[in-house]
Order: structure tokens, then C-alpha cells, then sequence
């Protein structure tokens, strides 16, 4: 266990936490890093990322939990990494990433429905590194890089008219995590630059005032993380620091608005997918060590119920 994990185990065992129990299911077919992640009619897409070459991938993966089984839908029309992944459950939007390695910021917009990849208009920045969530009918792209620096203004996209217009962002950071619940965004985690810069903040933006508003941090630093709703929970996951990956695991209750400690993650990883589909939180691929690494592995943690989010 590196220094960091061992103050990670202090800390949460001090909260009450524990390690276990969560299940392995069938691993993504290509080990990749840097993913983007959405669920798509009750499946997970896992979307581009790097390779262990360190090349960018054009493949889409589509995992089913209830057959336990990998497919494949068409390869992205670029290689991406970086990029943002978003569903209203019936269409895939991609949006943004890099292209190969860090040199070229996308534009990239695309959609996936009736089986083929479309592309829309293109982001009016380039951004990548951040977060996108579909909330009614806009699809909001949240944090990130963008062609001068850390992103300051949310990219929002009218998914009816097929339209661009901003909005303002969350406190500027990339390697974040986003999600929607309920009709508001999430933005948690990040960092300002290189991964010993890693935030604790926890920020929700509502649309009908358009205000972001600051909630308690989650209790340890991460940036290359992932986060998912799900049993009443908001659940943070994954992320890496100069002396490795971080195992610790923790949901922000919506009921009480409180952060508790829950089963380490068995496989500790950045740059991973964290998707949730019914009470079960999914964690796909995404690098074992800082830097540059691979993982094939698709771990799923099970929680029960709580009040939700209102």
C-alpha cells in the first residue's frame, strides 16, 4: 500500500468505513484509460480513451448488465480521448477530447441514435477533460480545458433546436466528475493543473436560476475521478495523485446533504467510467497507477436504497 492509500484506509476507517463488498463482472474487451462513460437504454457505453500505446482509441463499447455481455457499436469518426460522454437514455452524445495525446483540443459534437453517428454542430470552444449531463432539454458540458486554459463557461447545447449558447461554470477545474440528478448538475472533484493540484469541492448548478451553489467537499482530494447517482447517494469514485490511484470511495447523501465512507473500490483507478444503473454503481476501465496505464476491469458496487434527492 502506498503512503497515500494507507492515509486514505486511516481516514475512512476512522468514518467508519470498510472494504468490500463489490463484485466483478466481465471486463471491457479493449483495456483503455481516460474513457468517457453514459447509459444508453439500460447499458453502458464506454467511449474512446487511450490505449497502452499510448494512441487514442475510436471504439465504443456496450456493456449489458443483465446479460453480463459485451457488444460493440461503431467506431466515433475520430480517435478521442478526454472526451465527454451524456444520454437521455435513447441518444449518445460525444462531445470534445482530445485527439491524439494532448496536442489538439476537439471540437467534436456527435450523436448517436437509429443505429449511426451524427454530427452536429460543432462546439463553438474547443474543450476537454470535463463533464457533460443531459438535463431536459439541453445538454451541458461542464468544466474541463479549453482553448486558453481551464474552462470558466459551461458549453450548452438546445437539443430540439440543435443550438450552442453558454453559460456559467462551476470553479474552474478539469479531470472532473459530472452527473445530473433530478434536474440539476453536479460537478465534483478535479484538478487545476497536474494531479498534485486535486480539488474536494462539490458544487450543484441549478437551471431554472442558474446559480451554481457550493456543498460539503467530498472528505479527500481527486482529481481523473468518476460519479454516478444512485440509491439516494451521490457516489465519487477513482482519481490519482502523485503517490498512486485512490481505493476510497464515498456517497453524499441527498436526504441529509452529508458525506460517509463506503466500500473501497478493489481496483483503484483514474480516468475511469463510473455510470450507475438502478442501485448499482459500475466502474470501468481506466489506469491502475498515475500516468499513463490500462484496465480492462469492470467492478460493481451494489447499495441499498436511501431517501432521494428532492
Amino acid at each position: 500500500m502506498t503512503a497515500g492509500a494507507a492515509v486514505a484506509a486511516v481516514l475512512t476507517l476512522a468514518l467508519g468505513g470498510s472494504v468490500g463488498p463489490w463484485t466483478s463482472a466481465a471486463p471491457l474487451p479493449t483495456p483503455r484509460s481516460e474513457v468517457a462513460a453514459a447509459v444508453v437504454d439500460g447499458r453502458i457505453a464506454i467511449v474512446g480513451g487511450f490505449l497502452l500505446d499510448g494512441s487514442s482509441s475510436a471504439q465504443v463499447d456496450l456493456y449489458s448488465p443483465g446479460q453480463n455481455r459485451w457488444s460493440r457499436l461503431p467506431d466515433l469518426p475520430v480517435p478521442v480521448n478526454h472526451a465527454m460522454a451524456a444520454s437521455d437514455e435513447k441518444r449518445l452524445y460525444v462531445i470534445g477530447g482530445y485527439g491524439e495525446g494532448f496536442r489538439t483540443k476537439l471540437r467534436l459534437a456527435i450523436v448517436y441514435e437509429r443505429g449511426l453517428w451524427r454530427r452536429l454542430p460543432q462546439l463553438p470552444a474547443a474543450r476537454a477533460a470535463g463533464g457533460a449531463a443531459v438535463v431536459g432539454g439541453k445538454l451541458y458540458v461542464v468544466g474541463g480545458v479549453g482553448e486558453t486554459g481551464l474552462a470558466r463557461q459551461m458549453l450548452v447545447l438546445d437539443r430540439r433546436r440543435e443550438t450552442w449558447s453558454t453559460a456559467t461554470g462551476p470553479t474552474p477545474r478539469e479531470h472532473l466528475a459530472v452527473t445530473a440528478v433530478n434536474g440539476k448538475l453536479y460537478a465534483l472533484g478535479g484538478r487545476t493543473a497536474g494531479y498534485d493540484t486535486n480539488v474536494k469541492l462539490l458544487e450543484v448548478y441549478d437551471p431554472a436560476s442558474r446559480r451554481w451553489r457550493e456543498l460539503p467537499s467530498v472528505p479527500i482530494a481527486r482529481g481523473g475521478t468518476g460519479a454516478a447517482a444512485a440509491a439516494g447517494m451521490l457516489v465519487s469514485i477513482g482519481g490519482e495523485r502523485p503517490d498512486g490511484t485512490i481505493p476510497s470511495v464515498f456517497g453524499f447523501s441527498f436526504a441529509d446533504q452529508r458525506w460517509r465512507p463506503l466500500p473501497w473500490i478493489p481496483t483503484a483507478r483514474h480516468g475511469l467510467g463510473v455510470v450507475a444503473v438502478g442501485d448499482r454503481v459500475y466502474a470501468i476501465a481506466g489506469g491502475t497507477e498515475p500516468g499513463l496505464t490500462v484496465s480492462a476491469a469492470n467492478e460493481v458496487l451494489t447499495l441499498e436504497r436511501e431517501t432521494a434527492p428532492g
